[in-house]
């Protein structure tokens, strides 16, 4: 069935356009479910039963595959059989009755309110960098971008005097972001003083560069927030990712509505966003149990 997976591959690259990122994981995850389908004797996907599939999802488990892991490969896998459905290249959908198992469903690293504090305040001094790291720190918590969002921003994306900026998030989709004032702050010193000295040539249209005048990139982005965590005296494991879960969680839990953190998030389904109020639950969960006298 190799030839399906070449087929839904280019959907995915060419209808789709989806990120490279993405396009290597959905490969990987189809390729090692072709390999077993194939081991077990199936050739055709109407050979593919709601069981086998089962069986499959239980082979992920027994190999150690994390909870993210598996919860991507059922997504991966539900893709793929409604494109052969949708394509006539099967006549039934084997996924469309398997529900993904609680536990698949890892909750989102967050931060307490004090740690981002910690974090934000991490970079001191006034030199190009410093003030670099602190305008990012507060655009990421302020916004909840992407990293990728982040380090693709451009001049052009900033509209300060009306407090917001435009992202482009997966598959090109643009979205307006607001920015607190303590953001518009730090990016306006940035781009006053710090961000010249580093342009040097005067040429770049990306909003935050490097030490060489060139845009950031997301491996960069990574390597300066774990050195600014450690600088704050924050040694678990901190990725800008854990920013914008923080973001979205810390505006749950101050009363915003479950609509708008979806719109400034940018996730095309509200589904993808609830994750963060059972994030709040649990929160209150153990605030009761540590406090209350019968806990």
């Amino acid at each position: 069935m190799d030839h399906l997976l070449d087929l839904f591959m280019n959907y995915l690259a060419v209808e789709r356009g989806l990120a490279r990122n993405t396009l290597d994981a959905y490969g990987r995850d189809l390729a090692r479910y072709l390999a077993w389908l194939q081991r077990h004797g199936v050739t055709h996907p109407d050979g593919i039963s709601m069981s086998l599939l089962l069986g499959f999802l239980a082979s992920l488990k027994d190999d150690g595959l994390a909870p993210r892991s598996r919860s991507r490969a059922l997504v991966a896998l539900r893709t793929f059989h409604k494109f052969l459905v949708s394509e006539r290249l099967c006549t039934h959908n084997p996924t469309g009755q398997v529900a993904a198992p609680r536990s698949l469903a890892a909750l989102p690293k967050t931060m307490a309110p004090h740690d981002v504090e910690a974090l934000l305040a991490s970079p001191k001094g006034e030199t190009p960098l410093a003030v670099r790291d602190r305008a990012m720190l507060e655009i990421l918590y302020a916004t909840g971008l992407r990293v990728s969002e982040l380090v693709g921003l451009k001049l052009s994306d900033l509209q300060l005097d009306v407090g917001y900026l435009t992202a482009f998030g997966k598959r090109s989709k643009q979205r307006i972001v607001p920015l607190g004032t303590l953001a518009i702050d730090e990016l306006r010193g940035y781009l006053a003083v710090a961000r010249p000295r580093l342009d040097k040539a005067g040429v770049s249209s990306f909003v935050f560069l490097n030490r060489s005048g060139e845009g950031l990139t997301r491996q960069g982005f990574w390597k300066i927030i774990k050195r600014r965590a450690r600088e704050a005296g924050i040694y678990r494991n901190i990725t800008p990712h854990t920013l914008r879960h923080s973001f979205a969680t810390h505006l749950l839990e101050n009363g915003a509505d479950l609509r708008s953190v979806q719109a400034m998030l940018g996730h095309a389904d509200i589904a993808t966003t609830q994750i963060y109020t059972h994030v709040t639950r649990e929160r209150l969960r153990q605030i009761h149990a540590r406090h209350h006298p019968r806990g």
